[in-house]
């Protein structure tokens, strides 16, 4: 089936940043690219277009220039700009004329490039929603009502733990039992785990459990912020509070009052904003950049880091008091080498939205794809298994994704480096019994999970008794799961 999502033009003269920002959304988006706002403006009278993204330096218009245009002839189309440092304070004066959604300052990072797409394409079907729902309320405001009721059961179901994919009995289960207790208090929460374990999407099955449902949850990775700029996001700014600042700019929190506030990697920030935290923890208040009052809000916030923060307060490198306000509640998602037993389900939901997304039929893994995704440690965790997925969807040319889709280090389960005819990550060295114990615990391995830990199936597979595998288990300690 084609895919169907809404269409996102980039446009920007210099090739390689044009063929960058394409290569980084295109697995997700429909990508249309213009060098140039005459380009740009021809390919909007042809097609449908959500968002356009444009580069602040071009030839002939920049690029607030060109979306004043795209303002005033396509209304409806989220705008966003690149911009450098030095083009900030041009950037900033010609937001409000221009009707820019936000701007993204070089060099930009992938996935916060990715997610700021992922949130100007909702909220452009937002817009949509609110239209109809707009016209509905003046004919029924009953129906309004139960649509907005049906809307947020839906929105309940998809962001719900169950949502969550994993296995029965998967280590992330006793996170989301402790999660989903908690959920209902209105207690601070630090999320902590490597980086793509899942971080957000535990934050927002909370907030779809709370009290506060119903309100804004908003998302920002504080790594991804230039330092100048991070007090004026998340706190807001005052008309002249710096140059360029020719409007009141709403920050974050106030955007998030009576909802949730997700703050990613809250280890990286500076001891300045540490202390601002610290206030709307401890007062719940915010001061906008420029002003001398302070505003109230009322938010939920929960934090996330990859980063070890009772090593970083006990170094100095960050507040103590703000670790025990914000580790009111602390729930650590696993990598996910330590839950093999999950990689089947999340590999398969994986592999069932890239074939969506890449217009595919329905595709299904071989052995010994699954064998290789499952004996592979993952050290980028699902965000590098989503990927690999989605490059195996592309290299495949029928209906079953076999290991040698995967890239070298992959197939060869070596991190950092491959090893040319070695499997899995046996062992390059060692004795030859050693090595070939090595071999016969992934051979156990691998056949238990593909038939999740059912011992009889297994044992039956590699021609054993079940008196026989149970000897292996317990010599080669996989007696547990």
């Amino acid at each position: 089936m084609p895919n169907m999502q809404p269409a996102v033009l980039v446009v920007d003269d210099e090739v390689h940043s044009l063929d960058a920002i394409r290569r980084t959304l295109e697995e997700t988006f429909p990508i249309l690219t213009a060098s140039s706002a005459d380009r740009a403006k021809e390919i909007l009278d042809q097609r449908s277009v959500s968002v356009v993204l444009c580069d602040q330096r071009m030839p002939g218009l920049t690029g607030v220039e060109f979306l004043k245009q795209v303002r005033e002839r396509w209304p409806h189309i989220v705008r966003i700009i690149i911009s450098g440092y030095t083009d900030l304070e041009d950037v900033i004066a010609g937001i409000n004329d221009a009707g820019i959604y936000c701007y993204i300052q070089k060099p930009w990072a992938p996935d916060h490039l990715l997610a700021t797409i992922r949130q100007a394409v909702d909220t452009q079907g937002l817009r949509g929603d609110l239209q109809r729902l707009d016209l509905e309320l003046r004919s029924s405001p009953s129906v309004l009502l139960q649509r907005r009721s049906e809307k947020m059961a839906r929105v309940r179901d998809e962001f719900s733990f169950e949502r969550i994919v994993r296995a029965p009995g998967s280590p992330v289960d006793p996170v989301c039992e402790v999660a989903a207790r908690v959920a209902r208090y209105d207690l601070p929460v630090l999320v902590q785990g490597e980086s793509g374990t899942g971080k957000e999407l535990l934050a927002r099955a909370i907030h779809y459990a709370s009290p506060r449902a119903d309100q804004a949850f908003v998302v920002e990775n504080l790594a991804s912020i230039a330092d100048p700029l991070i007090e004026s996001e998340l706190f807001g700014h005052k008309r002249g509070a710096f140059t360029g600042a020719y409007e009141d700019h709403i920050g974050l929190f106030q955007r998030a009052d009576g909802g949730t506030v997700f703050l990613d990697e809250i280890g990286d920030t500076s001891p300045a904003l540490q202390v601002k935290l610290l206030r709307v923890l401890q007062e719940g208040e915010v001061r906008p950049v420029g002003s001398t009052r302070t505003l109230q809000v009322d938010v939920r916030l929960i934090a996330a880091t990859h980063r070890d923060l009772e090593t970083a307060v006990r170094e100095g490198r960050f507040r103590e008091d703000l670790y025990y306000r914000l580790a009111g509640i602390t729930l650590a998602m696993p990598p996910l080498r330590e839950r093999p037993g999950d990689l089947p389900a999340i590999a398969a939901r994986l592999l069932e939205q890239a074939a969506r997304d890449l217009g595919r039929e329905a595709l299904t893994f071989s052995a010994d794809a699954l064998s290789t995704l499952v004996t592979y440690p993952w050290p980028g965790n699902i965000r590098e298994l989503r990927n690999e997925i989605y490059r195996a969807v592309v290299l495949s040319e029928d209906h079953c994704i076999r290991s040698t889709a995967f890239s070298r280090k992959v197939q060869y389960g070596q991190v950092g480096q491959t090893v040319p005819g070695m499997n899995h990550g046996i062992p390059a060295t060692g004795t030859l019994q050693e090595r070939l114990d090595a071999i016969e615990a992934v051979v156990l391995k691998e056949a238990l999970l593909r038939h999740r830990w059912n011992k009889t199936r297994a044992a039956q597979e590699l021609g054993l008794s079940r008196v026989g595998l149970r000897q292996k288990l317990l010599r080669f300690r996989l007696e547990e799961k």
